[in-house]
């Protein structure tokens, strides 16, 4: 970045607290989630759209414009916007309810659990923010939602990597028959996946991305962004990076992980853009455990068990380790 560039753009700004996640030369698409559930909608008339005030920062404004007949805008009141989903749901319907990770999860998750799971209704929960992609603090980061999640029985959770892994994933939730809580990336969301040969998201499967003896990563998310980021990085330094991607937390594809984990004796490094307590880093180690799989060294590179501070996303990323350098840096010193 060049002096005039960095003069034009401070890091320390209002914008880069809700910026995309995508650098500044980075191929994007413009909201996925909405552009794909539009185009799924239009053959399945069974799809409605929810929202709790949230239409445009959540892509679902897309959906609003294209039928307006089946959206409908629930105000702030999450509560209200799941067991109306719900409801919706009991009657034949796939409702597609949309709000940020943090109020999704926090202020609604008993509605959730005694609405939606215990009844397995068909409900689709997309919820954008999720972890540190939001720079506003505590109130707004959700670095917690996979913890919440997973706890709750029969519900499907699956945080997608880039544009094309939502795209791929919205058809997919809907034809799963059950309730999904979908972490979600919106506006300009960065493609990566297209760059990999043959790649096609699935419903409870992980995918390896690209092979090497000394590291495996395995990470889901933006974080799947950032490990092939890393990989790419290392390997200036004849470091030899894997990365597998699992898009689906629960139920985890136990088996790829486990295979693959056994296959070398190498560095095996989570990373997850979420707090080390309770998301994918510990239901891996738990299915290591189980396995009875022992890697020659295990790391969790999530984000800490604390309240997160507010500041620029780049800044943050950094502080918490979750950029492409201090990834990189970790695993480094990991590897002494």
């Amino acid at each position: 970045m060049t002096t005039s560039v960095s003069e034009k753009k401070p890091r320390l700004t209002t914008s880069a607290m809700i910026a995309s996640i995508a650098s500044e030369d980075q191929r994007v698409r413009a909201a996925p989630f909405g552009k794909a559930l539009v185009a799924y909608a239009a053959d399945h008339p069974e799809i409605v759209g929810l929202t709790a005030d949230l239409a445009k920062y959540t892509d679902l404004h897309l959906f609003a414009q294209a039928y307006p007949e089946r959206f409908y805008q629930m105000g702030m009141a999450e509560q209200l916007l799941m067991a109306a989903a719900g409801g919706m749901a009991k009657e034949g319907l796939i409702p597609f309810a949309t709000t940020y990770a943090a109020f999704g999860t926090r202020r609604a998750y008993d509605f959730i659990h005694q609405v939606i799971a215990e009844e397995h209704l068909n409900v689709k929960i997309c919820c954008a923010l999720p972890g540190l992609t939001t720079g506003y603090g505590p109130s707004h980061a959700a670095i917690e939602d996979l913890a919440m999640m997973r706890g709750m029985p029969g519900i499907t959770i699956v945080d997608p990597s880039d544009a094309l892994d939502i795209e791929q994933a919205v058809p997919a939730i809907a034809r799963h028959t059950g309730p999904v809580y979908m972490r979600l990336l919106r506006g300009n969301v960065p493609i990566v996946l297209d760059d990999v040969k043959g790649y096609q998201f699935e419903l409870g499967k992980a995918k390896l991305l690209r092979d090497g003896s000394d590291v495996l990563i395995i990470s889901s998310g933006l974080m799947t962004m950032r490990a092939l980021e890393v990989a790419q990085a290392l390997s200036a330094d004849k470091i030899d990076v894997a990365v597998l991607h699992s898009p689906t937390i629960k139920p985890l594809d136990e088996q790829t992980i486990v295979d693959h984990v056994r296959s070398k004796s190498r560095c095996v490094v989570v990373a997850e853009n979420h707090s080390v307590i309770g998301g994918l880093g510990e239901a891996v180690a738990s299915a290591l455990l189980r396995h009875r799989v022992s890697p020659a060294r295990f790391e969790l590179a999530g984000l800490p068990d604390t309240f997160l501070d507010a500041g620029a996303l780049p800044t943050l990323h950094d502080r918490y380790g979750i950029s492409r350098d201090a990834l990189a840096a970790r695993i480094k010193s990991w590897l002494k």
